[in-house]
């Protein structure tokens, strides 16, 4: 007989942060669409499977080093055929994913500043 008691699933603990290791985020998988926005219908299978989500954690290796560009809630496009999916949520949504499976971060461009109307370019702008 084992000394150990036995856990009950009922009595399971429930965490409520991840926390990836090594160069790996966290990643929350966007809904899979089958259609675009003017109304076609996709194939269902693609020869290279990507997907987008947004960066939901980046271990603490990703955080403290600047020439990493990824941060929390950047939204990415991803390579799941290494991501590990993660039963956290009912879901199951979450992906634990290496940094270089990490295909491409979406930004909105600056907006650059305008001049006043009326005013003047300067020499300097020549």
């Amino acid at each position: 007989m084992s000394d150990q008691p036995e856990i009950s699933r009922s009595k399971r603990v429930k965490f409520d942060i991840i926390e990836p290791v090594g160069k790996r985020v966290v990643i929350r998988k966007d809904e899979n669409r089958r259609e675009t926005k003017s109304g076609i219908v996709l194939p269902g299978n693609h020869e290279i499977p990507t997907l987008t989500g947004r960066v939901i954690a980046i271990s603490k290796q990703i955080e403290n080093d600047s020439d990493f560009p990824i941060r929390q809630y950047d939204k990415v496009l991803f390579d799941p055929r290494e991501a590990i999916p993660v039963e956290f949520e009912p879901d199951n949504k979450l992906f634990v994913v290496p940094l270089d499976k990490v295909l491409a971060i979406f930004r909105k461009s600056p907006v650059p500043p305008t001049a006043e109307p009326g005013q003047a370019d300067s020499p300097d702008d020549v």
